[in-house]
């Protein structure tokens, strides 16, 4: 059986109870998007306090035209951080709808996330701020704080394993 796109986005909403929820005019995108978890000497996680969320989350952002995801992960440490930084592995690949997807005022996104182990190759300046970060932390792997932002599940987890081949989610 053959399927326009219409219908297969049609039976795709109806099938997907996290669609229903969605206005049928909203503008609906998938993206590339890039995260990185930085652990210090003592094993803790390098923590961002975002100024749009005012709540906490590891390093992310997006993929720009014309640069590999490797790329974007280090211009996003580089940008939010003021740091360089280098890849030490690839995590995994995380898009499941139900953590990757934002609600903004004029459209909906998913987002399919290259998650990173990314090293430090320079310090953060002392109380560094910018138009996205409001405080970085590194925090305990067990005392994370409570008001963490929108985050795969699996994210830590995923992390400390320390696999060999990457996570798809």
């Amino acid at each position: 059986m053959e399927f326009s796109p219409h219908e297969w986005q049609d039976d795709y909403q109806k099938d997907n109870p996290l669609l229903l929820i969605f206005a049928p005019a909203m503008n609906k995108q998938i993206l590339p998007a890039v995260s990185a978890i930085i652990l210090n000497d003592n094993r803790e996680i390098l923590m961002q306090k975002r100024t749009d969320t005012r709540k906490w989350c590891i390093i992310s952002g997006h993929v720009e035209f014309g640069e590999t995801v490797e790329e974007a992960i280090l211009r996003e440490v580089r940008e939010e951080a003021n740091a360089l930084s280098e890849v030490v592995r690839l995590i995994g690949v995380y898009s499941s709808p139900e953590y990757t997807t934002y609600h903004y005022d004029d459209r909906i996104v998913q987002y399919v996330v290259s998650y990173f182990e990314v090293k430090l190759l320079s310090s953060i300046p002392p109380n560094f701020k910018n138009e996205e970060t409001e405080q970085f932390k590194y925090f305990p792997i067990g005392a994370l704080p409570a008001d963490l932002d929108l985050i795969n599940p699996h994210w830590l987890t995923d992390a400390l394993r320390g696999a060999s081949g990457a996570f798809i989610r």
